[in-house]
């Protein structure tokens, strides 16, 4: 079964190229398309869909509709992933839409739109329950919280941080060893050294470690 998708986004022509691209891949069907936070409401009631992508601002007051979208569908439909599309690496957006938890939630710039194979692999990652953060988002945490000469960043090695970044972006221990080049055990005792050094609960669950690392990295700056 393909993967059904809402897509929210007030700008016609992103909205008309988001699913022009989507439908490009066998295992995606868009459901629906709409234009403000109501008809994405209305959508998904009548659609019952896999997965919605947002944008983070659109009608009615074009703040962060894309995040109380996804806080309701958490209380009403909490099976439905979302992918937030933003043009913004704020700390507090994506620590609202982190707010109920991680599972099934992706925080992506709107640059990665031009990257179809990253943008495909979100939509897919949250609808089996996963989660994805911007790598650039989660850059400019840690470069910001690494500027403190008493920041317990400062305390991991070069390793550490690049497991760090890629850890708090969503990935899996898997994952993680394939990006990076190591052993699936070499990364579970870098993730340990991680944990310790910046004094958080040992999560093996990637869900919560996402949510604890990001908090950390927006809470400690």
């Amino acid at each position: 079964m393909p993967i059904r998708l809402v897509i929210a986004e007030d700008h016609y022509l992103v909205r008309e190229g988001l699913r022009r691209l989507l439908e490009t891949q066998d295992d995606l069907e868009v459901a629906a398309v709409c234009d403000d936070l109501d008809s994405l409401l209305a959508a998904v009631d009548a659609e019952r869909p896999d997965v919605v992508l947002t944008d983070i601002r659109m009608p009615p007051d074009s703040t962060d509709e894309g995040i109380q979208a996804a806080a309701r569908l958490r209380e009403t439909y909490p099976e439905v992933g979302v992918v937030v599309l933003s043009q913004y690496a704020t700390p507090s957006y994506v620590l609202a839409l982190l707010e109920g938890g991680s599972e099934g939630r992706a925080y992506l710039l709107k640059e990665r739109v031009k990257d179809l194979e990253q943008l495909v692999a979100a939509i897919r990652a949250v609808a089996d329950g996963g989660s994805v953060m911007d790598p650039k988002v989660v850059e400019a945490l840690v470069a910001e919280n690494a500027r403190g000469e008493d920041s317990p960043l400062n305390q991991l090695t070069p390793r550490e941080r690049d497991v760090l970044r890629e850890m708090a972006a969503g990935k899996n221990n898997a994952a993680i060893a394939g990006a990076l080049f190591l052993t699936e055990r070499s990364v579970e005792k870098v993730i340990h050294s991680i944990f310790l050094k910046l004094g958080l609960t040992w999560e093996t669950t990637v869900h919560k470690r996402v949510t604890a690392v990001i908090l950390y990295l927006a809470e400690s700056g």
